[in-house]
C-alpha cells in the first residue's frame, strides 16, 4: 500500500512539474499598449472589458488572447501574457463590453451599458496597429451608449 501511495505522488508531482513548466519557445515578443475610455464624454468607472482580435485571423499555431479592463478613470494597459505586458506585432480590432462585476460568481455579467454597439469584432471601428517600436499610446478612446 505504502509503494503504491508513493506511486501515485511521485505520478502528480510529475505532472505537476509538466504541466507548469510551461515552454516560453513559443511565446511571441509583446510590445506595450495603454489608452483612455470616455463613455459619453466621461470615464466609465471601472469594469470596460477590452479585447484584441487580430484582423489576420487567430494563430492557429501559437493562439493568443489579449485584453484590458480599465480603471475606474478609464485607464487601462493591455494584457497578453502577464499583467501590463503588451500584444503581439499586427493589426488589431477592439471590441468593448461593459458589464457589472459579480463579487459571487467572480465574472462579469449582466447587459451590456454599451448597448453591444462595441461587442461584435466585424462591426468595430476601433483598429489598431502595434509594432515593436515602443509603447503605443492609443490617447483617449470615445464610446456612447447612444
Amino acid at each position: 500500500m505504502k509503494a503504491m501511495l508513493q506511486s501515485v505522488v511521485a505520478a502528480s508531482l510529475l505532472m505537476l512539474v509538466i504541466g507548469c513548466g510551461g515552454s516560453d519557445a513559443n511565446r511571441k515578443a509583446t510590445f506595450p499598449i495603454k489608452g483612455k475610455l470616455t463613455v459619453d464624454g466621461k470615464a466609465p468607472g471601472s469594469g470596460v472589458q477590452i479585447e484584441c482580435h487580430p484582423v489576420a485571423g487567430i494563430d492557429t499555431k501559437n493562439p493568443t488572447v489579449s485584453r484590458a479592463e480599465c480603471d475606474a478613470e478609464g485607464n487601462f494597459t493591455i494584457s497578453t501574457y502577464t499583467s501590463g505586458d503588451g500584444v503581439p506585432a499586427g493589426d488589431y480590432v477592439l471590441t468593448f463590453v461593459w458589464q457589472e462585476f459579480n463579487l459571487m460568481s467572480r465574472n462579469y455579467g449582466g447587459p451590456d451599458k454599451l448597448n453591444g454597439r462595441y461587442a461584435d469584432p466585424a462591426k468595430s471601428t476601433t483598429r489598431i496597429t502595434v509594432t515593436s517600436e515602443g509603447e503605443t499610446d492609443l490617447g483617449e478612446l470615445a464610446l456612447t451608449t447612444k
